[in-house]
């Protein structure tokens, strides 16, 4: 009888338990083991990122975005110790896989990019066979550097690299090995830009804005054909634009050019081609090797025995407008050139946002808060991904404080499709202690955004990949470092909370289906038969 009501607990305490285990126990390991095992190393950021394939297109996908904390002055540090700028670059959103290339999505050729260089080392050829007599018959020395064909060049490579979606893959070695080509490699040839060749000396001074050739920018030929804009330093870094200094009379900062690209490198647009900061030496990198009279004529000693020179165009052909070495090294930057338009044709577009060029004038986007319903029905902003494309440049513009995006470029191959070339950068990075709400219109206005572009903001909105961490380890490799101001640095952290605060608006406004778009697919056309019919109620 003891035995069996024995038996009886026994088997009623190894039900009880054997409940506990299943319903209680269980279930509690198996979520400690899900958040100790399985954790997100970026959970903290409320980002979360997938990618499925859209017509060939990885497009991430976006969740709780608005839920990114504001900046609170803390940083974190990298778990591995190793790079932050690394460990973005090894982020699910930078590493988007594009469509296979084909021919029609490469801007050039290997055959016909090789064909063009050879007939630039004839052209040379010939150039200096002519020159060297000339020198001879009229006593002057020629300094002459070994120039060498190199089929495997940086800048070739470069060149052969850009595509339908980006002047430079993410991955490439040729942009490393370019900055560095940029760096050190010979000169063998000073000479005007083109723009400014185009004046031929001559100004209309009545004009407020004036010509380009003011700029002192100079074209520049590496001993391996590849050609560089150098722009020298005009103002010093701790020097902010004066408050009454207008946008378009506002200096050219080399250190801008340099900071610009960076950016645009770090915010994955890759529409800036590649720039380097350069000592030069005045003397024996720019007037020893110019071939050009004119040029060599703007060239003085001055009362310090420092080399200097000053533009071509004759309003600035004052002295004191000069640029000189101390004594002889100037710092600049050197950007470099894109395909010769014969070989890759571009068009310049008047951007839709464009400012007034004068005194008292305003432009309609100033006065119309409607102006974005207009430009959606116009062509080519009616579909496809111009206008998407001309509100990311306005955000990397609000980032930098330039406001002097009077036009854009775009390669002539790819059509409406292609992306907008982030060129000339000069007159960012001037106001560190202002931040220009105005150049955000184009996004304020249209109320869109790329779903890639703002999944990249966020990111770098975390402690753990802050917009002006990477841009400071990004820099820290120019020649020129520090190449941006610790207020400019930080400056970069609030503008790109502000973009966010704007984008969180529109959403408020008009939903996120409308405002975050999918990239490559969504047309505008959509955007622009709702805002219709809500002007309609």
């Amino acid at each position: 009888m003891m035995r069996r009501d024995r038996l009886f607990l026994a088997a009623t305490f190894t039900a009880l338990f054997s409940a506990d285990l299943y319903f209680i126990l269980l279930p509690k390991l198996r979520n400690r083991g899900q958040t100790s095992g399985h954790s997100c190393s970026c959970a903290h950021n409320n980002l979360t990122v997938n990618l499925p394939r859209q017509g060939g297109l990885a497009t991430p996908q976006l969740s709780n975005w608005t839920s990114t904390p504001l900046l609170d002055g803390t940083t974190s540090e990298p778990t591995d110790g190793g790079s932050r700028l690394g460990r973005l670059f090894a982020h699910p959103l930078y590493n988007i896989q594009t469509p296979v290339l084909g021919p029609e999505e490469r801007l050039l050729q290997a055959e016909q990019l090789i064909e063009y260089y050879k007939k630039k080392v004839s052209r040379w050829e010939r150039h200096m066979r002519f020159y060297s007599e000339a020198a001879a018959v009229s006593n002057l020395t020629v300094t002459e550097h070994e120039v060498t064909y190199d089929p495997d060049a940086s800048w070739l490579k470069f060149h052969l690299g850009i595509n339908r979606y980006a002047l430079y893959s993410r991955d490439d070695p040729a942009i490393l090995q370019l900055l560095k080509d940029m760096q050190s490699m010979t000169v063998v040839s000073a000479d005007y830009t083109q723009d400014e060749k185009a004046l031929k000396g001559s100004c209309d001074c009545t004009q407020v804005v004036k010509p380009s050739g003011h700029h002192l920018k100079l074209a520049l030929k590496m001993r391996n054909f590849g050609k560089m804009m150098f722009k020298p330093m005009r103002q010093q870094r701790g020097e902010q634009t004066p408050e009454d200094f207008f946008y378009f009379v506002d200096f050219q900062r080399h250190n801008a050019e340099i900071a610009a690209f960076h950016l645009d490198r770090i915010l994955d647009f890759r529409r800036v081609p590649p720039v380097a900061g350069r000592l030069v030496n005045v003397t024996g990198e720019v007037l020893q090797v110019t071939h050009n009279e004119d040029l060599r004529a703007v060239f003085f000693t001055s009362p310090a025995n420092n080399t200097c020179f000053f533009a071509k165009c004759l309003y600035m052909c004052k002295t004191e407008y000069a640029v000189c070495g101390n004594p002889d090294l100037l710092e600049g930057s050197m950007a470099a050139y894109l395909p010769g338009l014969s070989v890759a044709p571009r068009i310049s577009i008047p951007n839709p946002w464009i400012r007034s060029y004068t005194f008292t004038g305003r432009e309609e986007w100033e006065v119309n808060p409607f102006y974005c319903d207009t430009i959606k029905q116009m062509y080519p902003y009616n579909s496809g991904n111009r206008l998407l494309n001309i509100i990311d440049m306005s955000i990397f513009d609000f980032l930098i404080g330039n406001m002097d995006r009077h036009h854009y470029e775009i390669f002539t191959k790819f059509g409406d499709e292609g992306f907008l070339l982030h060129l000339d950068n000069a007159r960012g990075f001037g106001k560190h202690s202002q931040d220009e709400m105005s150049i955000l219109a184009p996004l304020s206005q249209c109320c869109m955004v790329k779903r890639s572009t703002l999944l990249r903001l966020q990111l770098l909105a975390q402690s753990e990949f802050r917009l002006s961490e990477m841009m400071r380890e990004s820099l820290e490799g120019d020649p020129l470092h520090p190449v941006l101001m610790e207020p400019h640095l930080l400056a970069l952290d609030r503008r790109l909370q502000k973009v966010l605060k704007v984008v969180q608006r529109c959403i408020r406004k008009m939903g996120e289906a409308e405002v975050i778009t999918k990239d490559f697919i969504k047309s505008t056309e959509k955007s622009q038969t709702t805002t219709d019919m809500k002007k309609t109620r």
